[in-house]
């Protein structure tokens, strides 16, 4: 309750070693130092299933989802190191925010009314991608009947059905693989489908088809940057399809989001900073003729379309007083260009 109370994102239990906490991007030492049996203790009382019980017992990590009566839900991550065990807890907020709490570009509403398409949300670990992807099927869930299916790594929020009809599934547990789960997905008439991550090739073929089919497909990957993510998508791939993933690429990404938590000026939490990028047809013809060098600047030029770059929302955090300016240069992608906007 400590961490919940303190407004901490994450708790690491390492066998002989203080327990420590992140709290606004920051790592702080409890007091306490469990032993090498007290931590696997506290461990495994967050193992619920003997199947992974039996898996960390082997040396394999595991991830979980955990629900706890006075912490609320927990995703877990189990590992070893110095051969000991250790775990890492991030800790979930209690219920979806609304879409339109978060901060995130208005744009971001239109883009998860599509139809049809694909839709990125992208940045580092901990920048609050999975509670932007909550929070837009909770939106939808609020507003439109659909049949929202997830497949996730593990479930982190549970979404109840609203309007919407949801149905959430676990990889290793309803599913063996985020490829197969999307393929299968097709004969169960879904509307929009939500892959946890996109990992390697045939999760991004999977989910490009499943566009192609009229579905709306969103996911998220962990780079900094929508050029970034256009680049990784294409090198994840094996060269004698790319220019085909290319094609693809430009017909069916609907836009990427990505996203930075930053430690407020006042010291009270966090606030999100973006970049948005939307497919215009420029934005497609640089997709489709090998031209991504040229989407920053469509970016810093899309203002009228909903763009804008990560470095611009920063300065506007700044000119709001909501960031300083030291902490926009650190979350910067290019600190450089920062002073040249300034």
């Amino acid at each position: 309750m400590y961490a919940r109370n303190e407004d901490c994102s994450d708790i690491h239990i390492t066998a002989g070693m203080q327990v420590a906490v992140r709290r606004y991007k920051e790592l702080y030492y409890l007091d306490d130092t469990p032993t090498i049996t007290e931590a696997e203790d506290m461990i495994f009382s967050l193992v619920e299933r003997s199947e992974d019980r039996e898996e960390i017992l082997a040396g394999i990590d595991v991830d979980l989802g955990v629900l706890m009566e006075d912490c609320g839900r927990l995703r877990v991550n189990v590992y070893h190191q110095r051969n000991n065990l250790a775990a890492s807890i991030r800790l979930l907020q209690q219920d979806v925010p609304a879409l339109d709490s978060l901060g995130l570009p208005g744009v971001i509403k239109e883009m998860a009314e599509l139809p049809r398409g694909m839709v990125l949300i992208t940045g580092p670990t901990g920048s609050g991608k999975t509670t932007t992807l909550a929070s837009m099927l909770e939106y939808l869930n609020i507003n439109y009947a659909k049949h929202i299916m997830t497949f996730e790594d593990p479930i982190e929020y549970i979404l109840n059905h609203k309007k919407s009809l949801i149905h959430q599934r676990e990889v290793g547990r309803d599913v063996t693989d985020f490829s197969t789960a999307l393929r299968s997905s097709l004969r169960e008439d879904p509307d929009i489908i939500l892959v946890g991550e996109i990992r390697d090739y045939e999760t991004l073929q999977a989910a490009l088809s499943a566009a192609e089919t009229g579905h709306l497909v969103l996911s998220t990957l962990h780079t900094a940057s929508a050029s970034q993510t256009i680049e990784r998508l294409i090198d994840s791939c094996p060269s004698n399809v790319q220019n085909q993933v290319r094609l693809q690429l430009a017909s069916m990404l609907k836009g990427v989001f990505s996203q930075v938590l930053v430690p407020r000026a006042d010291g009270k939490g966090m606030v999100v900073a973006t970049e948005s990028l939307i497919s215009t047809p420029a934005v497609s013809s640089m997709i489709r003729d090998n031209k991504v060098h040229m989407i920053d600047s469509a970016i810093q030029t899309g203002g009228k379309n909903g763009m804008h770059t990560l470095n611009a929302d920063l300065i506007r955090l700044v000119r709001e007083k909501k960031i300083t300016r030291d902490v926009a240069l650190k979350a910067a992608v290019n600190p450089g260009e920062m002073f040249k906007e300034t």
